[in-house]
């Protein structure tokens, strides 16, 4: 499966679409294994540069392949820029909403929620490593949430773990201004909130997977943010696939896959 298929074939069909807010962009698919539960549990969160245009049907393969291999996925949309509400706030309050509405649905699916990771590609990327250091945000933060689900460990595909350095970059023609709203000059109050790299130590496992031909985000990304983390003392592992670049991380006929695979039940452990 090359780049363009994996983002345009249809993905293998959830088992439900649960709404988890009021907004039409507000659910989730869940796809549980054969098995008889509890079943652990990844979070999954797709990417699209935070963009309207993309949506979670992409990542369907890669939750598929994963459910495949013993893991309920909840995979989760959320408002994007080009929806209204998309950005600054509401991308990162639908992220916090969709992962604690698992509550509402483990003990109908047997889904173990001592057993959950949150686990994105790109933007989806950063908004899983966001949401593993979201105990670390200020109460008085517009984008705080409270109690939030705790996870084993969080994984990075290829994601967009430093939004100062994105923005420095002007990956996706500057789109992480659209994201905050503007630059890390105007608003560096919102940056450091909504910057994974700025929320280090999260006191949870971190992987960051990262192809090293990665033109979307540069694999240097991920290198940084690794660097800062064991720095701060967090257990952080890069992973890195030469040869590679941005969506063999979510393509499962890719051969990464089985690596993948590995770090996840390593996560799990």
């Amino acid at each position: 499966m090359n780049d363009s298929s994996i983002l345009d074939q249809p993905p293998p069909p959830r088992d439900a679409r649960i709404f988890y807010g009021a907004d039409p962009n507000n659910f989730a698919d869940l796809r549980l294994p054969q098995r008889t539960g509890p079943h652990p549990v990844a979070i999954v969160i797709h990417g699209g540069f935070w963009r309207a245009r993309y949506d979670l049907e992409h990542i369907g393969h890669l939750c598929a392949a994963l459910t495949g291999g013993g893991l309920a996925t909840w995979s989760i949309e959320y408002r994007r820029l080009g929806n209204p509400g998309g950005g600054w706030t509401g991308t990162f309050l639908d992220v916090a909403a969709a992962a604690n509405y698992l509550r509402a649905i483990a003990s109908q699916h047997q889904l173990d929620l001592n057993r959950v990771i949150v686990m994105g590609h790109s933007a989806g990327g950063h908004l899983a490593l966001w949401y593993a250091g979201l105990k670390r945000i200020p109460q008085n933060s517009p984008i705080y949430s409270p109690d939030p689900l705790p996870v084993r460990a969080v994984i990075s595909l290829a994601g967009v773990s430093d939004l100062r350095r994105a923005s420095e970059l002007a990956l996706s023609s500057g789109v992480t201004h659209q994201l905050i709203g503007g630059s890390p000059r105007e608003y560096p109050e919102r940056y450091s909130v909504a910057s994974p790299i700025e929320l280090l130590p999260m006191g949870v496992r971190q992987f960051l997977l990262h192809g090293i031909d990665d033109e979307n985000v540069p694999f240097e990304m991920s290198e940084r943010y690794v660097e800062t983390a064991h720095a701060k003392g967090d257990d952080t592992t890069l992973i890195s696939f030469p040869n590679t670049g941005h969506f063999e991380l979510i393509d499962p006929s890719s051969h990464v896959w089985q690596r993948l695979l590995e770090t996840v039940l390593d996560a799990l452990e």
